[in-house]
């Protein structure tokens, strides 16, 4: 089995037609979901990129295998993983695969994708590297313009200073786009690959759409403002929220920008989609072209969303609403029906359905399950509900969610707790964790989501275990041990 491994960065769900949106054109993906399966609860372990990254190499969530932030943000927590930590491009190696890594690195900071087992550039950053050798190298052989930009969007910080930079027009054609580049290079490993007789893990990690929004005016201006609907909690007041949620709004800068330039901001993102939708349909056409997608596995997903506006906010955060944590997924297996599956799976999960489906032990991806047989329509024994965890980026802020199929809790230890009725709530504007008729779902809530910690060994149950009602525990909550026998 050869795999596809199609990821973006900071990538809303409502983006996609396959996913309702009338106004996006994503033809290349929607023909994926339409031929695969589309998983409609696909959740990131974390809304953050580089321990979402390194949770994808080693299937452990992010509490597990350490790697908590940014790099360029880092709070002080670890930023690479352990010389030997297990990762799958490594077992696939050892298994006589070809491993190529085109695009976005991000998941460790003095590590480059060749220490895991990958072939292709080292694309180091946050944002496109439009300084690294090998793309200036690709507009040379081209003959294609450099990189220049104008007309910045960009609000104003608290403390008057300029906002980050949130929009640009590019002055280059779709051409000498950096993703366009990504997905030469993707094409010209593809066909090598497949040119020798050895299986292939080939990925291509897009670093957009994630912000800021630098595009050609063919995508600045392929959708019309008019025509966004500007999503129902920009009407947050954060009223019984915790209040990081406020100063994250202003450190977007937010409030500093007329709600016109919001709308304008969702559709150049919303362009941005469909230039990244473009090339991914010039390297599926090259799988086509080169006799791979009845071999080939195909995988689209993110590392996590992006909040365009949505509670005041852009980027990502401590606020673990559906718009970063809930992200596309789509899963092509040759032969398999296409379908929706409406099971809470995890991007965590795509560590364990590769090693399943190259055949290696699933096992070292302690914290991944295998989704071949929800691929392959089967009804397996399946969680119904998952848990998210984020840690902090600019400073330290440690949470816990847990999210069912109508209700979610958010677990904040220096604030108030968070709880969120999807069903009547889609957008979580009302936080009910204090409503005294819903007393019981909360409980019932925080003593499952503290069972499910305990069972991971992860360590934030310990603070749950004396603030909040998590039912009797069945272990010494001082981890003394001097309750537990006598010495004598």
């Amino acid at each position: 089995m050869n795999f596809l491994f199609l990821m973006t960065d900071q990538h809303r769900v409502d983006t996609l037609g396959a996913y309702g949106n009338p106004h996006v054109s994503t033809p290349n993906l929607d023909r994926l979901a339409a031929t695969g399966t589309r998983f409609d609860r696909w959740y990131t372990p974390t809304a953050i990129c580089t321990p979402a990254r390194a949770s994808l190499l080693t299937g452990q969530a992010p509490f597990r295998h350490k790697v908590l932030a940014n790099r360029e943000r880092n709070v002080g927590y670890q930023e690479d993983l352990p010389d030997d930590a297990f990762t799958f491009g490594r077992e696939l190696r050892d298994r006589g695969y070809n491993c190529g890594l085109l695009g976005k690195w991000h998941a460790s900071s003095a590590k480059s994708p060749a220490d895991y087992g990958f072939d292709g550039p080292h694309l180091p950053g946050w944002h496109n590297p439009v300084d690294h050798q090998d793309y200036q190298d690709f507009l040379k052989e081209n003959d294609l313009p450099p990189y220049e930009i104008h007309d910045r969007i960009r609000g104003t910080l608290p403390n008057g200073g300029p906002g980050n930079l949130l929009a640009a027009r590019l002055k280059q054609p779709r051409e000498a786009t950096f993703e366009h580049y990504l997905a030469t290079r993707t094409i010209e490993f593809l066909r090598r690959y497949r040119a020798e007789d050895r299986p292939f893990y080939l990925a291509t990690h897009f670093f957009g759409p994630h912000l800021p929004y630098i595009v050609p005016d063919e995508y600045f201006d392929m959708i019309d403002p008019a025509v966004v609907e500007l999503p129902a909690s920009i009407s947050e007041t954060f009223e019984g929220k915790p209040p990081v949620q406020r100063n994250y709004s202003a450190h977007w800068t937010f409030d500093t920008m007329p709600l016109e330039v919001t709308r304008k901001l969702i559709a150049v993102y919303w362009g941005y989609v469909s230039m990244i939708d473009f090339e991914i349909g010039r390297i599926l056409d090259a799988l086509d072209e080169v006799n791979g997608t009845d071999s080939t596995t195909v995988f689209f997903t993110c590392d996590h969303g992006e909040f365009t506006g949505s509670h005041r906010l852009h980027d990502k955060g401590p606020a673990m609403y559906e718009d970063i944590y809930r992200t596309p997924g789509i899963i092509r297996i040759p032969g398999e029906d296409p379908q929706v599956r409406d099971e809470f799976v995890s991007l965590l999960d795509c560590t364990a359905t590769i090693l399943d489906l190259a055949g290696a032990d699933t096992a070292p991806a302690v914290d991944s399950r295998s989704l071949v047989p929800l691929v392959k329509g089967e009804r397996p024994d399946w969680q119904p509900d998952i848990v998210c965890e984020f840690h902090g980026h600019h400073f330290p802020y440690p949470q816990r969610m847990l999210r069912e199929d109508r209700w979610k809790l958010i677990v904040n230890p220096e604030s108030t707790n968070e709880l969120y009725d999807l069903e009547n709530d889609p957008d979580e504007l009302v936080n009910m964790y204090h409503h005294v008729d819903v007393t019981a779902v909360r409980n019932r809530m925080m003593h499952r989501l503290y069972t499910l910690l305990v069972a991971r060994d992860d360590r934030f149950f310990h603070w749950m275990t004396s603030m909040y009602p998590v039912g009797e525990v069945d272990h010494d909550p001082t981890l003394s041990g001097l309750d537990e026998q006598s010495y004598t």
